[in-house]
């Protein structure tokens, strides 16, 4: 009987750890998309998400959608669009990401393609190399869950950047917010293991 009631106390223990785990990931989460953007920056960094043959996700659309709107406000700032090419993809993320802003009017010479990068340390570690030395200020774009892990991602890499949230398919909040989750841990735990 107390092997059974201890049992069931470690389960309750741990239940509340990893609940609390959550909530306080997810408090990082919000706290890095609720803050003032701001304008002029020398450059964005525009990070991919998938691509259907040719076609960009809704993650993605809205990513694009936000890097548009702050380049139309701000007529001096760069995009650096980033992203290879994946599985069932028939164009790189980035040319993508460039097609899209090309059709909402933003002109293609302040446009650079980052085209190799198969995950978001990539994005940003490419996406460095073609910033050019005489620009200072930079911007990420993604959608708001991925913020947090991006830009401490970019601090890794001696990068300040605050971030430009895009929205979150409302259809994909769940999936989206669940594997970011378990991909903050994974970074955590990478940090732990290298230091």
């Amino acid at each position: 009987m107390r092997t059974r009631k201890t049992f069931f106390t470690c389960i309750g223990i741990f239940t509340l750890i990893m609940l609390l785990y959550f909530a306080f990931l997810h408090f990082k989460i919000r706290e890095h998309t609720n803050i003032e953007i701001p304008n002029h920056a020398d450059y964005i960094i525009i990070l991919g998400a998938r691509v259907k043959g040719e076609i960009p996700s809704l993650a993605l659309q809205y990513r694009i959608d936000a890097a548009a709107s702050y380049l139309k406000k701000n007529k001096e700032t760069i995009a650096i669009a980033s992203g290879g090419k994946g599985p069932g993809e028939e164009i790189t993320e980035a040319e993508a990401i460039k097609r899209g802003l090309l059709a909402q009017g933003i002109d293609g010479n302040r446009i650079l393609l980052e085209d190799k990068s198969t995950d978001t340390k990539e994005n940003i570690k490419f996406s460095k190399q073609l910033i050019p030395n005489y620009l200072e200020t930079g911007l990420l774009v993604t959608n708001d869950f991925h913020l947090y892990r991006s830009q401490s991602i970019a601090k890794d890499q001696g990068l300040s950047l605050k971030g430009i949230p895009a929205e979150t398919p409302t259809i994909a909040i769940p999936k989206s917010y669940t594997r970011e989750y378990l991909a903050i841990t994974k970074y955590y735990l990478m940090k732990i293991f290298q230091n």
